[in-house]
């Protein structure tokens, strides 16, 4: 009958009923069905290619004069973040500890040396994940990305070379983070010295709103370096000033003055993050005998993490640099005042670094006797297998040795 009705003007009938959307489109299909009489329902289902069960929706509405409301909402999968609420939060766990900054500090963007796969083996492994649980490898790059993480190498950074061990200092600087968190006795560091700072009319390569012109060459000799520490539980962030070389006795002095300033008393176990440098090596004498000498002072275990050799980048102290360069890029650091004014105007989470400059001239070159090393390396206690990546010093294991130098 409707077909017969509508002739030639069928299809912009039926196009215009599509066009309505929910109570509206189902009222009137049941208009259509009760006008047609015994068996609208299946015509109008066949000509709408709708259900019947629409209709019959629509003919309740029709009656009771109550639109129904939809919950589009409700419909179809709930996307993995939602059915897994600490998905997101147990991969952050996973792949910040074992991510790295950009190697040129061109960028903030963090870079992993992770895979889909091992970030799913790992969630299996440590978080209690069952694998049919998890969603897709693509679901979960896709997760990843959004975090701010870049599944891809840093060619530059590729390792020189990589040694047996380098699998074995990253988990254990993880296993010593997962320990540790959440102690109140804790005080966690990460510490590193960045390159040194030219003073001059030089440019760093970036861009400026004013008109300013560098210098044709960047030679000179007057510079700064700037040694870090981020304390790994608050986010705060320090950074020392000095006019010479960054030696041993310059990074232990900043390291006791943050212990000072920073800690509580509940306090009683230090951890440093570093990268194992020249200067701050476990292996270096007169860094450790420092070290050394804070721990019974002020009655301290210390621990020392290192990374592994060419892994430096994953310090991450080293994304403060990063924050760092990218605030005075294009900027010219032409005095020590405007270096630390740069400096200590930059933010990093939200709050500006505590920022010091000192003019102590330090000692290049010291070292400890033979005899006085030897004794220490009885009482300190190093890893079985990464000895040069994981020392532990306890204040009363080497008391009696410290006491002993100075008495001689």
């Amino acid at each position: 009958m409707i077909h017969a009705i509508l002739g030639k003007y069928k299809d912009i009938f039926i196009e215009s009923i599509l066009k309505l959307k929910g109570s509206e489109k189902r009222i009137t299909l049941a208009k259509i069905a009760e006008a047609h009489g015994i068996g609208g329902q299946s015509m109008v289902a066949k000509l709408f290619n709708v259900g019947r069960d629409t209709i019959g929706k629509g003919q309740k509405e029709l009656q009771s004069g109550f639109a129904c409301e939809d919950a589009f909402c409700a419909r179809g999968r709930k996307k993995t973040v939602v059915l897994l609420p600490n998905l997101t939060t147990d991969i952050i766990a996973i792949v910040d500890s074992q991510s790295q900054t950009d190697p040129d500090f061109k960028t903030t963007r963090l870079f992993t040396r992770l895979t889909v796969t091992e970030i799913r083996k790992q969630l299996i492994e440590q978080k209690g994940y069952q694998c049919d649980q998890l969603p897709t490898n693509q679901t979960l790059n896709t997760i990843v990305n959004d975090l701010g993480y870049q599944l891809k190498k840093v060619m530059k950074t590729k390792p020189l070379k990589r040694i047996d061990e380098t699998d074995v200092i990253f988990l254990n600087v993880d296993d010593i983070k997962d320990e540790h968190k959440g102690k109140s006795n804790v005080m966690h560091i990460s510490i590193d010295t960045k390159d040194r700072v030219k003073i001059g009319n030089f440019s760093r390569g970036g861009k400026n709103r004013l008109c300013v012109k560098a210098n044709d060459h960047d030679f000179g000799t007057d510079y700064v370096t700037p040694f870090g520490i981020l304390d790994v539980n608050t986010g705060h962030v320090e950074l020392t000033f000095t006019k010479t070389k960054a030696t041993a006795d310059f990074m232990v002095d900043c390291i006791k003055a943050y212990w000072l300033k920073n800690k509580n008393q509940s306090h009683d176990t230090l951890i440093i993050n570093a990268d194992n440098g020249p200067e701050n090596s476990s292996r270096r004498t007169q860094c450790m005998k420092r070290i050394i000498e804070f721990s019974v002072t002020y009655h301290v275990t210390v621990i020392l993490a290192y990374y592994p050799p060419y892994h430096s980048k994953y310090n991450p102290i080293e994304r403060v640099w990063g924050c760092l360069e990218q605030h005075w890029n294009g900027a010219i650091l032409d005095t020590h005042e405007a270096v630390l004014g740069y400096a200590l105007s930059m933010t990093w989470k939200g709050k500006n670094p505590c920022v010091t400059f000192t003019d102590k001239v330090y000692e290049t070159g010291v070292k400890v006797g033979k005899k006085i090393m030897a004794a220490y390396e009885e009482v300190i206690e190093r890893k079985l297998g990464i000895e040069k990546w994981y020392v532990t010093i306890d204040p009363v294991r080497c008391k009696g040795v410290f006491e002993m130098e100075i008495k001689v």
